[in-house]
């Protein structure tokens, strides 16, 4: 039996589990902007947040949509949107680094330290350009003239 068309890694996990555990991965990743975890499933998750990136700087709101469903929390979507997918505008691709770290103790796995190219604490956020404020208009101010006092002739 061959494995044409088998793309992924199974994780030895049923569909569902694995599909929670590269959305939780991805959510970690974009909350702290670095993790470490496995090599394989590193390798899993840099093509799934690649995506979410490229949709997060569209910015619309049916890719807002697309990354909320792609992200376990809604904190997260919105941090992808609004906040580090402007300030990686400047790159098409490539996005996010793999570098191998230690071998995990217990189980003498390889691990890997999966984060973003681009330094995104130094990076300013492009913000949007708003509409100037409009000058506040200011009222005539209306003083009313003192009125003296009527002599007692005028009264009369």
């Amino acid at each position: 039996m061959h494995r044409h068309g088998y793309k992924g890694r199974k994780f030895h996990r049923e569909r569902d589990q694995r599909r929670a555990l590269i959305k939780g991965l991805a959510d970690s990743l974009v909350k702290y902007e670095t993790i470490e975890t496995t090599l394989p499933k590193a390798k899993e998750i840099i093509p799934y947040v690649e995506k979410l990136i490229t949709k997060a700087k569209k910015g619309d709101l049916h890719n807002r949509r697309q990354v909320i469903s792609s992200l376990q929390t809604l904190e997260s979507a919105h941090k992808l949107v609004d906040e580090i997918a402007p300030k990686l505008s400047g790159r098409n691709s490539g996005h996010l680094r793999i570098v191998k770290t230690t071998t995990r103790r217990g189980d003498n796995t390889q691990m890997a330290k999966v984060s973003f190219v681009d330094d995104l604490s130094a990076a300013p956020v492009a913000k949007a350009v708003a509409a100037a404020p409009k000058p506040a208009i200011k009222k005539p101010v209306v003083t009313k003239k003192p009125v003296a006092a009527k002599s007692a002739k005028e009264t009369k």
